[in-house]
């Protein structure tokens, strides 16, 4: 599993921009709410190797991309990822919602929630992602959007 998180967090930085390609702005990846930071990603599945995927209980699939979502607490130096409860929806530009439904991977100290999601080439989703980290009186919600387009189109 340990593969794993380290292949997510190198695409970590890269994903955004390949799930948002073409789009002139700055991808925002992460989001700070008071002593934490949600980080974030949006990435095609088929990143993934074969193996990783398996390991992780994931699917590949040119039409499908993995929400990523670590929390870290500022107040502690690390950052590594937390417990949090994590839920969220993604809605379509013709207002059709789903669900996501966020799996837990925890590796050592590290953890991070990732949510399969299918879809359409060139569909804009906005993203609605409740958090509460664990121990944390309040919650907040991450809003972003991102244009997905299939693999290999």
């Amino acid at each position: 599993m340990k593969y794993i998180f380290c292949c997510l967090m190198l695409i970590f930085g890269a994903a955004p921009a390949v799930a948002q390609t073409n789009q002139a702005k700055s991808i925002n990846s992460q989001e700070v709410f008071g002593n934490y930071t949600v980080h974030f990603s949006v990435f095609n599945s088929t990143f993934l190797t074969p193996d990783a995927a398996n390991a992780a209980g994931l699917t590949r699939a040119r039409d499908q991309v993995l929400i990523n979502i670590s929390v870290t607490d500022n107040r502690n130096a690390g950052g590594v990822g937390q417990a949090a409860e994590v839920s969220g929806t993604a809605t379509n530009l013709i207002q059709q919602q789903r669900v996501l439904s966020f799996k837990t991977i925890t590796e050592g100290d590290a953890v991070y929630y990732i949510a399969p999601l299918r879809h359409t080439n060139e569909e804009v989703m906005n993203f609605a992602i409740d958090v509460r980290p664990a121990g944390g009186a309040e919650a907040f919600t991450l809003r972003f959007s991102r244009t997905l387009y299939v693999e290999g189109r």
